[in-house]
């Protein structure tokens, strides 16, 4: 996929891979942050104040960053805060756009008809990668951020005036742990030749990264501990919900033609993420 050049959507291809084979996600361009009260976050300018329906969210179901601001959304029950477009799961000629497909949505914010048009609306002279998720300000008409862990974070606490739902999945007193570990499974297993661990890098593995990537060594089924800790989190309240395997599939094996030159969409393999797991084990 290309990229926006001063504004000018460029075809060229220009690698995000280590020359040990990782990939290397590149840095994000916008970094502001949604706050209680609008002052400035850890990262960028102040102004952004939580308000319902002042935000909303640009997401691709495939994209296993863009999902985690979706679970987020739904954990927290802001969908009537914060709403939420979601893109076709194949590339058109300029990257991410929006069509007709099931379970997508048309850009009901800006109307535009593909994603790299929002892009330039925050910034006429962007470059850099046109990516999801994309959180977006409808009345300063900008993107604030579109590094998901950062948006998790904003819909985890600058939300709550707005929400009956007051579990906090950053504590306080959790969040130097927290953030050592995010940092290190960040950098060396979504960044990594995709593996293992977090839900939705665990989610896509079997069905997507096993066979297209080609990290065929073993399944997440063939792991006890892995495959019983997937099933315990896709059952819990609505998260299956925000599974789309059906789009999963078609934007990896239908847009990646380098990787997979046919488009050729497998059916398989059957996975039954609600099988019972062990995970009451540990209950004591």
């Amino acid at each position: 996929m290309g990229l926006l050049v001063d504004g000018v959507w460029r075809e060229e291809q220009h690698s995000e891979r280590t020359p040990d084979g990782r990939f290397k996600r590149p840095t994000t361009r916008f970094r502001n942050w949604v706050t209680q009260d609008g002052s400035a976050g850890p990262t960028g300018e102040s102004g952004f104040a939580a308000a319902r329906d002042r935000y909303h969210l640009y997401v691709a179901l495939p994209c296993p960053w863009a999902h985690r601001t979706v679970i987020m959304r739904m954990l927290k029950r802001l969908e009537d805060t914060v709403s939420m477009s979601v893109v076709e799961p194949l590339y058109g000629p300029h990257g991410w756009r929006f069509g007709t497909t099931p379970g997508t949505t048309p850009d009901t914010v800006n109307g535009t008809s593909e994603l790299y048009e929002v892009y330039l609306r925050a910034d006429r002279r962007y470059t850099g990668r046109v990516s999801v998720p994309v959180l977006w300000d409808k009345e300063r008409r900008t993107i604030v951020n579109n590094e998901s862990a950062e948006i998790i974070r904003m819909l985890n606490g600058a939300f709550r005036r707005f929400t009956n739902v007051h579990t906090d999945y950053y504590p306080s007193a959790l969040r130097e742990e927290i953030d050592r570990v995010n940092a290190l499974v960040y950098d060396n297993v979504n960044n990594g030749v995709y593996r293992w661990r977090l839900f939705t890098t665990l989610v896509r593995f079997d069905a997507v990264y096993y066979s297209h990537f080609k990290c065929n060594l073993r399944r997440i089924v063939d792991y006890p501990n892995l495959s019983n800790y997937l099933r315990d989190l896709y059952q819990q309240d609505g998260i299956a919900g925000t599974v789309n395997m059906d789009q999963i599939k078609r934007h990896y094996y239908g847009s990646q033609r380098h990787v997979n030159p046919t488009g050729i969409v497998p059916l398989g393999p059957q996975l039954d993420f609600l099988a019972p797991h062990d995970r009451g084990r540990f209950d004591n």
